[in-house]
C-alpha cells in the first residue's frame, strides 16, 4: 500500500467521480456517491478480483474532498453491505496483477 500514500490529502476530482465511462475504462464501477459529499465522507467503488469471480470494494474516505483513507475490501456476495478486509497474499496478488492500474485509476480521480 505504500504506492497509495502519497494520494493521502490529495484532492478528489467530483466530476471524475461521476464521470462512469472513465470509470469503466479502469474496469472500475461507482457504488455509492454522495452527491453532494459531507465534509467528511466515503466513495465506494466496485471492480472484479480473481477473473471476476468475487467483487473487490475499494473505499476512499475524504475530508472537505481530500483523501484521507484508502481501504481495499472483498464483498460479500450474500450480504453486498458487508466488506471483510484482503489477506496479506490477497493483497499482494491484487497489487502484483493490477497496482500500476490501481495508481491510474487513483491519479484519474484525483486533482
Amino acid at each position: 500500500m505504500q504506492r497509495f500514500k502519497k494520494y493521502v490529502g490529495r484532492e478528489v476530482s467530483l466530476a471524475n467521480v461521476k464521470d462512469s465511462a472513465g470509470l469503466n475504462a479502469f474496469g472500475m464501477t461507482c457504488r455509492y456517491l454522495p452527491d453532494p459529499p459531507e465534509d467528511y465522507d466515503e466513495f465506494e467503488f466496485v471492480t472484479d478480483f480473481g477473473g471476476g469471480k468475487q467483487n473487490l470494494g475499494f473505499m476512499v474516505t475524504i475530508e472537505l474532498m481530500k483523501i484521507k483513507k484508502l481501504l481495499f475490501g472483498m464483498i460479500s456476495a450474500e450480504d453486498p453491505d458487508a466488506v471483510r478486509p484482503l489477506t496479506e497474499v490477497e493483497m499482494e496478488e491484487l497489487l502484483n496483477a493490477r497496482g500500476d492500474e490501481l495508481v491510474r485509476f487513483v491519479e484519474y480521480i484525483t486533482v
